[in-house]
């Protein structure tokens, strides 16, 4: 298994769901060994994707440098790092990545478009050595030792459509282009109109939200799947995961997690070299990867 990039740049462009206006992204290819990178070309300033460089975790996942940062980068990131990408660089022209339809499918599709491309180095897979549990009250999230990556998520909301909700997904790319990329962010109409007041999700609407009253589906569509919400989650929690900076070898838990969580498990993880081991991948370790996806060699 080596790094991979794309193969050519794309772009898109989107509307922020915090502020509502226009986003125009760009993603292009990177060298081997360069990461991740974000950058705000409206304002000259790079930001790594890494655990040190998350500035806010209260309504999505935010990273930071310099006084300048980059919001709502869950989801892009959980495309990214499912197709297996180690080098990119993304450019946006203001402080949101666009939203789209909520979920991950539009940034699949993008890196359809955009093929991956296979680098002359070897691809590193950070190996989880023993568990490792971070908790708020009755909410947790952890990683503990497997020979593969698994996400298993428990969410209990007091609402009729929710409530108790389970999911366990062993992850593999195509599995996650059907069961778990289309799965969109979901919120509650009374929050909707709080944050609105305060400000936020200006952007929000039904084109890009599951947004629920206290009874039902406001969504005239309805569902994509039955269990949309916990999918969600999974697809957060990877997102979230990506900012480890190399795949993942280890069984990811969650009851009711947070954005914050799972960042406080990153940070908990790194904190300690005994807690993980740097490999190379080795195809079985990683097969998953390998599917549904288009490639064109270096």
């Amino acid at each position: 298994m080596k790094q991979r990039t794309i193969a050519k740049s794309v772009d898109l462009v989107g509307i922020g769901l915090h502020k509502g206006v226009p986003v125009q992204m760009r993603l292009e290819p990177l060298p081997k060994n360069s990461g991740i990178i974000f950058y705000r070309k409206d304002k000259n300033v790079k930001i790594p994707l890494s655990p040190e460089n998350v500035i806010d975790t209260k309504m999505a996942t935010v990273i930071g440098k310099d006084g300048v940062s980059v919001s709502t980068i869950e989801h892009l990131m959980s495309a990214v790092y499912s197709y297996g990408i180690d080098n990119l660089l993304i450019t946006l022209d203001n402080d949101e990545v666009p939203i789209m339809d909520g979920s991950a499918i539009a940034y699949c599709m993008l890196l359809d478009e955009a093929c991956l491309r296979i680098q002359n180095a070897p691809k590193k897979v950070l190996k989880i050595k023993k568990e490792i549990k971070v908790q708020d009250g009755s909410k947790y999230a952890l990683l503990r030792p497997s020979d593969r990556f698994a996400l298993d998520f428990t969410i209990d909301f007091d609402h009729p459509v929710i409530g108790k909700q389970h999911c366990r997904f062993e992850f593999d790319l195509r599995s996650y282009i059907e069961q778990i990329a289309r799965a969109r962010t979901f919120g509650f109409l009374h929050q909707v109109q709080y944050l609105r007041s305060q400000g936020l999700a200006l952007g929000g609407s039904l084109d890009n939200a599951i947004v629920l009253d206290e009874k039902r589906v406001l969504n005239p569509e309805g569902l994509r799947y039955e269990d949309e919400f916990v999918r969600h989650k999974i697809l957060d929690a990877i997102g979230d995961l990506s900012l480890l900076g190399m795949a993942v070898m280890g069984e990811y838990e969650a009851y009711a997690a947070s954005h914050h969580l799972n960042h406080l498990l990153t940070q908990k993880i790194l904190e300690d070299s005994r807690n993980y081991e740097i490999v190379e991948a080795k195809t079985k370790m990683t097969e998953g990867y390998m599917i549904g996806a288009a490639y064109a060699k270096e």
